[in-house]
């Protein structure tokens, strides 16, 4: 199993001397992948921005986006986006997860619409494909580049976990980004299992790769700042589903953070992105260690 590692793009006040730091841990240790959020309000940083950094800073490591809330935006925009990504990395951006978002605030900041976001997100990929592959979006404009390194652009992940928007994703997606915020076998196995029957019943002959994510952390006084974090990333959904999510997260030690890492190898995931509660560069080079005694 790959393991990889978000940036931590919801801190405020990280300098450039702190992501380049952390771009060079990440690059140097036992990592296949760097991966970054998508966020509009709090002090979060530019998910594209980040990742063209990530990737100008870095030699080795794939770079991917986890997630792109793809209706926010425009399709042609972000495929140009990607492509470029791609080239500035040296033929490194070889998935990107897309999902639909939750957040209608966020939404409403960049003027898009929330309602309709699923049928609309449909179109976009498609939209998106036709821009990788050469083809004219509007007649007689040409092409639209650059071309991305590899033939017909990345391969393209559905950040979802019901049902329903699985079984719609079935009919475009390369594979699932499937998230436990604990990095608990059973949900991740769960959810992956949805994507294999809806792959199957949209008639795909190759299945789904799958991509897991969890939270953790390895700081000093770790049980706190992990349940500080998740409590501010969901108090949009109200105080009572924030304290009951960051009450059930406790990827905060060593033998945690190994049990969740055995917990998505045995769910069948093929990688995985831990989505670190603090910017402390302890995360990175502690976790290092910990995959090198795995």
């Amino acid at each position: 199993m790959k393991i990889g590692i978000c940036l931590p793009y919801m801190k405020a006040g990280l300098t450039r001397d702190d992501y380049l730091r952390w771009f060079r841990a990440v690059d140097e240790g036992p990592f296949h992948s760097i991966s970054c959020g998508e966020r509009v309000h709090g002090p979060t940083y530019d998910m594209r921005i980040l990742l063209a950094a990530a990737a100008t800073a870095t030699s080795r490591v794939e770079i991917t986006p986890t997630l792109y809330v793809l209706p926010m935006h425009n399709a042609v925009r972000v495929a140009k986006e990607l492509a470029t990504l791609d080239i500035l990395s040296g033929g490194r951006v070889n998935k990107a997860a897309l999902g639909y978002g939750g957040r209608e605030l966020d939404y409403a900041a960049v003027g898009a619409s929330f309602h309709g976001r699923y049928g609309r997100m449909d179109k976009q990929v498609a939209q998106m494909r036709q821009v990788w592959n050469g083809e004219e979006i509007v007649t007689g404009g040409g092409a639209i580049g650059p071309p991305p390194t590899q033939q017909g652009g990345p391969q393209l992940l559905a950040g979802a976990m019901g049902p329903k928007s699985i079984e719609r994703c079935a009919q475009w997606a390369d594979g699932l980004y499937a998230w436990s915020g604990n990095g608990e076998r059973e949900e991740l196995a769960r959810t992956f299992g949805m994507a294999d029957a809806a792959w199957e019943r949209a008639g795909r002959t190759q299945p789904p790769y799958r991509l897991g994510g969890f939270w953790y952390t390895l700081a000093e006084d770790g049980p706190r700042k992990l349940y500080d974090y998740v409590y501010e990333y969901l108090a949009i959904a109200g105080p009572d589903i924030a304290r009951m999510m960051a009450e059930s997260v406790h990827r905060s030690s060593a033998d945690g953070l190994t049990e969740a890492l055995d917990n998505a190898q045995a769910a069948g995931c093929e990688e995985v992105f831990l989505v670190p509660a603090t910017a402390e560069i302890v995360e990175i080079d502690s976790l290092a260690e910990l995959i090198s005694r795995r």
